[in-house]
């Protein structure tokens, strides 16, 4: 009888179960990664409305004279995106109230314009082209207006930006070969709802 014990306690001895230490070892497992938010799920789609700051210059040429002055001034925006995918489109129509350097009298500037963009989440660069009318006392002139630039989102509802635009007005005036060139650079700030 205790050849059969000492069989039986030797054989539960030598299973693997009772290998190694007493001691309690957790099994640890490797953390599971937080997925960063995806900048794609942003949408650029809605309305939006702000303000502007403009710097640039105004330059007349008569096709053999040409003369410049430094603008710059304060604006307000308001438009609507919708977001494609990829691609963004909209419209915005923007009303800028401009200074010259060494003028009393300031430029009222209105653009009506579509917008084109790439959306790369919380970035999207984009162009614009449209309409624009310039009018001051006893002027008003409409022209062609394109531009390009870029926007980011700061949060889901504000997003600044930085834009440069060309406004070509031709014959001012009715004179003939009389033409002026606008270009601005703006610096954007815009809600959105």
């Amino acid at each position: 009888m205790k050849l059969i014990i000492a069989s039986v306690v030797a054989a539960f001895a030598a299973t693997s179960a009772f290998a190694g230490s007493l001691e309690y070892t957790p099994v640890e497992t490797a953390p599971t990664p937080i997925a960063p938010q995806a900048y794609n799920d942003l949408s650029w789609t809605g309305g939006y409305a702000g303000l502007q700051y403009n710097d640039g210059d105004f330059e007349l040429s008569d096709g053999v004279d040409s003369a410049s002055v430094d603008v710059d001034g304060f604006g307000i925006h308001g438009g609507y995106l919708y977001d494609l995918g990829q691609y963004v489109v909209g419209g915005e129509l923007s009303y800028d109230r401009l200074s010259a350097d060494g003028s009393d009298e300031d430029v009222d500037l209105t653009r009506l314009r579509g917008r084109v963009g790439y959306d790369f989440g919380k970035f999207m660069p984009y162009a614009t082209l449209g309409i624009a009318n310039i009018s001051a006392d006893d002027l008003s002139e409409t022209g062609l207006t394109f531009g390009i630039g870029a926007e980011m989102l700061v949060t889901e509802k504000f997003s600044v930006g930085l834009e440069y635009s060309r406004s070509q007005f031709n014959d001012i005036d009715d004179v003939d070969g009389l033409d002026g060139d606008l270009d601005l650079i703006q610096l954007r700030g815009s809600f959105r709802f």
